[in-house]
């Protein structure tokens, strides 16, 4: 299924700063990043789950805030692009 991932880290220490780097770096272990603190991610529900208890663990809920959007398996006709940026098929490979 396809999960988008967004989040919002409160960096005004240093603390916030590493933790920013952490969620991001957990989310490009399991998907694709489409904007600054957005992700889309092609996960199994085991890798999901693992993902969010990751991700809630590096979080400071007082401070940060961590949304996921489950978009399903017929994600194809949920998502519309416009601009600049280059779209991808989560399915596809990736040549990097």
């Amino acid at each position: 299924m396809l999960v988008l991932i967004t989040y919002d880290v409160d960096t005004r220490d240093s603390a916030g700063q590493k933790r920013l780097r952490k969620i991001a770096r957990a989310c490009v272990d399991y998907g694709q990043r489409v904007q600054c603190s957005v992700f889309e991610c092609l996960l199994e529900p085991a890798q999901c789950k693992r993902l969010k208890a990751k991700l809630l663990s590096l979080m400071d809920s007082e401070k940060d805030s961590l949304r996921f959007y489950y978009l399903g398996n017929k994600y194809e006709s949920k998502i519309e692009h416009f601009g600049c940026k280059n779209s991808y098929l989560p399915e596809e490979p990736m040549i990097i």
